[in-house]
């Protein structure tokens, strides 16, 4: 496993004092709770797709619009169903995806500040991959007001979703947010931890100027985050875990 040899002194994740109006993902919350919230057993489900190209549609039928589609083994936010199809999120708007053709994936519930992270990171689904898009806020909680919404790179994507779900403060790109919260070994890995890798490009490097890429641990083996090509949650590939580096908690 590589080893990040830094020494982590800088600013860790704080608690911004502004009161932070959340998006509209609560709705997606309030609608997965079950009467058993209060159990410590409960389970989320995820529709994983068994094929490439599935398509997710803005009503429970097969001639609605077309809103994007899933690669194999992609997962989605399962709020409901409606007869043949799952009812889901996909750029902020509801969404429908055939159940024939996908799995179920169930994973356990962690703390409500991590549901509420993974849960606004699952409405974002989609949403293309704008490398050095604008920051939602300046790395101390100060809004940008250059930011668009629905463009994200990962450290965006990852400053956003923990900002308006938790008012935590990240930094403003992987190799600042690597300082941020507090590391935590590969074995202790849990659900909504960040996870820092390596790429092609900045194997070579030394220290924080090796990471290239950050995302959110989803549990069973999948991460939340967004990569080249658009927000998604997929599973951890080899190739991907050969660039593993570090951890780091925030909630």
């Amino acid at each position: 496993m590589l080893v990040l040899t830094l020494s982590f002194c800088g600013c860790s994740a704080n608690k911004n004092d502004e009161q932070i109006k959340l998006p509209a993902f609560d709705q997606i919350t309030d609608e997965v709770e079950t009467e058993d919230d209060t159990q410590q057993d409960r389970k989320k489900k995820y529709a994983v797709s068994n094929v490439n190209g599935l398509r997710l549609r803005t009503s429970a039928n097969t001639t609605s619009q077309v809103l994007g589609n899933l690669d194999k083994n992609d997962a989605v936010l399962i709020i409901d169903e409606k007869g043949e199809f799952y009812q889901t999120v996909y750029k902020e708007k509801t969404a429908f995806v055939y159940k024939d053709y996908c799995s179920v994936m169930e994973i356990d519930y962690a703390s409500e500040e991590v549901e509420k992270a993974i849960d606004l990171g699952c409405s974002l689904l989609g949403y293309p991959y704008v490398w050095g898009s604008e920051r939602y806020h300046w790395g101390n909680g100060k809004l940008n007001a250059n930011f668009k919404s629905g463009e994200f790179d990962c450290s965006a994507f990852t400053q956003y979703v923990y900002f308006l779900s938790n008012s935590v403060v990240l930094d403003l790109t992987t190799r600042t947010q690597v300082y941020n919260g507090k590391e935590v070994a590969l074995n202790d890995l849990k659900r909504g931890d960040l996870m820092f890798f390596t790429n092609q490009s900045r194997k070579n490097n030394v220290g924080a100027e090796r990471i290239g890429h950050v995302a959110i641990y989803f549990g069973n083996n999948y991460i939340l985050h967004t990569a080249s090509d658009h927000a998604v949650i997929e599973p951890i590939s080899s190739t991907r875990w050969n660039y593993y580096i570090t951890s780091r908690r925030v909630v």
